[in-house]
């Protein structure tokens, strides 16, 4: 019977997920690219 319910606390635990709902979707917005610094080739 234990066994059961934590079978059955698992599948409901697996099948809410994060509880967003729809496609996963990237955010629009790139992050900025990083400054560039001088090189020191010398």
């Amino acid at each position: 019977m234990t066994k059961r319910f934590l079978l059955l606390a698992l599948l409901i635990t697996l099948l809410s997920a994060c509880g967003n709902k729809g496609p996963l979707v990237l955010p629009d917005k790139t992050p900025p690219a990083p400054a560039s610094q001088p090189s020191t080739d010398g």
